[in-house]
């Protein structure tokens, strides 16, 4: 876990207007710590990122000490209450292993289960009864086989996996879009602080901050990382649950599907899931006779390119764009050989960065 002295230098750094979690580590992979980040001269700023990135660094957030006195007193407040950077002997394995790892995690119970064995519930927040029981159902039975369950506390079937792992005894684990002293939504707060007592709450955000839209789909890139496996039980055409399927197949993780009628709409997500290449399952063995290895799992298909060029990166983006993640798990290239030929490509005028991190193929015209 951080000592003080190096939760306050990361949580600084974090803190440090307009950086963003890619700028702070191209600046500690440049630098080597917070520490020397945070102490590095305007000369060598500018050498590595221009005026503006010395500017930048040079500009503290006005209210950064109010939260980092805060986020200290929440870390004090009770026992298992931790702070986990990257790099830390703790941090997560499988969250490693992804493009965009936070680089902050604050964790009430216990850490141990961020390198569980674990499977990711997810679905609707407007379950069906029968979405509900089906999640429970599978929720305690993977429990009972010794997995950890891993969702995100909303209503729903969030909140009924979480039910179902908690009744079987098993251990269960919340990744939440708010600060983790804050619960979303309000009437899971008995729930909550029965995970915290046998099983983790886990948030990349500060002590304090409150529930804003924009944090949901980046706290389901953690839920799809640390699990072996995403599991989908009921899902709207639009639903944030799809997001997190996604996730999980560009991380190279499994996703699973269970159908539903054909007249519901909540069924509707996971059968396009099914059509892409998600394992449709009927029962928890379906699931654990892939994560145990003795039944292989789909992939979610690709649509092939009848043009493929000759680079192995623009042939793996195709004429989609395509997300940092998804060309990690197409291409197999460690993040920083593939991150520099994205580089080079766009210099070269063969692709294009797009809004949201996307990469695109540049057709001559």
């Amino acid at each position: 876990m951080a000592a003080p002295d190096d939760f306050d230098a990361w949580f600084r750094l974090l803190q440090t207007p307009g950086l963003g979690r890619e700028g702070a580590r191209r600046l500690l992979a440049a630098f080597g710590s917070p520490e020397a980040v945070l102490a590095a001269s305007p000369v060598a700023l500018t050498e590595l990122g221009g005026p503006a990135l010395a500017a930048t660094m040079a500009r503290p957030a006005p209210e950064c000490e109010a939260r980092l006195a805060a986020a200290r007193a929440w870390l004090a407040g009770e026992t298992l209450r931790h702070a986990i950077t990257l790099g830390d002997p703790a941090y997560p394995p499988l969250l490693l292993q992804t493009a965009d790892p936070p680089l902050l995690l604050y964790v009430q119970g216990r850490t141990e289960l961020l390198a569980a064995e674990s499977v990711a519930i997810v679905g609707s927040r407007e379950a069906t009864p029968q979405g509900l029981a089906n999640a429970r159902e599978f929720a305690r039975g993977l429990g009972e086989a010794g997995l950890t369950i891993v969702s995100g506390l909303a209503a729903g079937i969030d909140g009924a996996a979480h039910e179902g792992a908690l009744a079987a005894g098993a251990a269960t684990v919340a990744v939440v879009g708010t600060g983790p002293d804050r619960v979303y939504p309000a009437r899971h707060k008995a729930l909550a602080r029965r995970i915290a007592e046998t099983g983790a709450i886990v948030s990349e955000y500060d002590p304090g901050t409150p529930v804003l839209p924009e944090h949901f789909p980046q706290r389901n890139r953690i839920i799809a990382a640390l699990a072996r496996g995403t599991l989908v039980v009921e899902a709207a055409p639009r639903s944030g649950s799809l997001i997190t399927a996604r996730l999980a197949a560009e991380a190279g993780r499994e996703v699973f599907a269970v159908p539903g009628s054909i007249h519901s709409p909540q069924s509707r997500g996971c059968h396009a899931l099914i059509r892409q290449g998600a394992m449709l399952v009927e029962g928890v063995d379906d699931v654990l006779e892939v994560l145990r290895g003795t039944r292989p799992a789909a992939a979610l298909s690709a649509v092939p390119d009848a043009d493929t060029p000759a680079d192995p990166v623009l042939a793996a983006l195709g004429h989609e764009p395509a997300t940092l993640d998804a060309l990690l798990a197409r291409t197999g290239w460690p993040t920083a050989e593939l991150s520099a030929r994205l580089l080079e490509l766009e210099l070269d005028g063969q692709l294009a960065r797009l809004p949201g991190g996307l990469f695109q193929r540049r057709v001559a015209g």
